[in-house]
């Protein structure tokens, strides 16, 4: 999933009301288990009730100024995509687990297939990180992809680091020091819960992006940045607020995609592409 360009640009002062106001009314419907669309006068009363002046979203009493139609116009936009769209793209374990038997007998791939953290019973293949890695290598055209990048990612200029990122990524392309592309892979088919560690695989994306803005303003380097999660129950039914804040970073700028569930068949082998000719233009 890419930006909608309409929301692109805006001034972080537009995401801490975002922020703010998602924060005070909740992000869904509880009855509908909907991701809701607050209203302008709801706006308005979410930010007097910290204190906060009203007329920064009104022109009049439930007449929203320029800044409460955009926010308003946000949040509708997020809610349609979620509730119509991403909602229908993410896999249950059973579906994840025919794509991967079905990818892995068409492409016989050869790079690494890791296994996930359970054990026991449960203890099998990463199956959305396997599918994305089959799909990278059958797109990559034969070039070296680091699929499981067990160093910080570093960039360099004329023999010297420029910047080193706070943690490891889940992938590079094509490796670790100076990457074309970088992504974060998000899967939990087997949580029965929604904790701080899954919760905290958002917040480690938005750092993420937050030093990768940095680099880009302050050395003028660039590098395409990606998430990609799935697990219906985790995310859908448990985390419907980390898909809301996983739309907010889209839109903030600090990855470039979110690709969400079963969306890595048809989108990823485009997204590869477009590394390969980054790659190619940039030797």
């Amino acid at each position: 999933m890419r930006p909608e360009r309409h929301f692109l640009k805006q001034p972080k002062s537009f995401w801490a009301t975002v922020r703010l106001v998602s924060q005070i009314l909740g992000y869904t419907d509880r009855a509908t288990k909907q991701v809701r669309v607050p209203s302008v006068s709801e706006m308005a009363s979410a930010l007097q009730s910290v204190g906060l002046n009203p007329a920064h979203v009104l022109n009049a009493p439930e007449i929203g100024n320029d800044l409460g139609v955009l926010l308003q116009e946000y949040f509708t936009y997020r809610a349609d995509i979620l509730n119509n769209n991403v909602r229908q793209l993410l896999m249950n374990l059973v579906e994840a687990r025919a794509m991967f038997e079905r990818l892995y007998a068409e492409l016989s791939p050869t790079c690494p297939i890791p296994f996930n953290k359970q054990k026991g019973p449960m203890k099998a293949p990463a199956l959305f990180t396997g599918i994305i890695n089959m799909l990278v290598e059958a797109h990559s055209r034969g070039h070296e992809c680091d699929y499981d990048p067990r160093q910080l990612t570093t960039f360099t200029a004329n023999g010297v680091p420029l910047r080193t990122l706070a943690r490891r990524v889940d992938g590079a392309f094509p490796s670790a020091v100076n990457p074309v592309a970088i992504w974060e892979i998000k899967e939990y088919y087997y949580t029965t819960t929604f904790g701080s560690r899954v919760a905290d695989g958002v917040y480690e994306t938005l750092l993420d992006g937050m030093e990768l803005e940095e680099l880009h303003e302050h050395e003028a380097v660039s590098v395409l940045h990606y998430l990609m999660v799935d697990a219906y129950k985790t995310w859908w039914e448990d985390g419907r607020s980390y898909l809301c804040r996983m739309i907010d970073i889209l839109h903030m700028g600090y990855v470039d995609e979110v690709l969400f569930g079963r969306e890595v068949l048809d989108r990823l082998p485009e997204v590869v592409a477009q590394w390969v000719a980054s790659l190619k233009a940039r030797n």
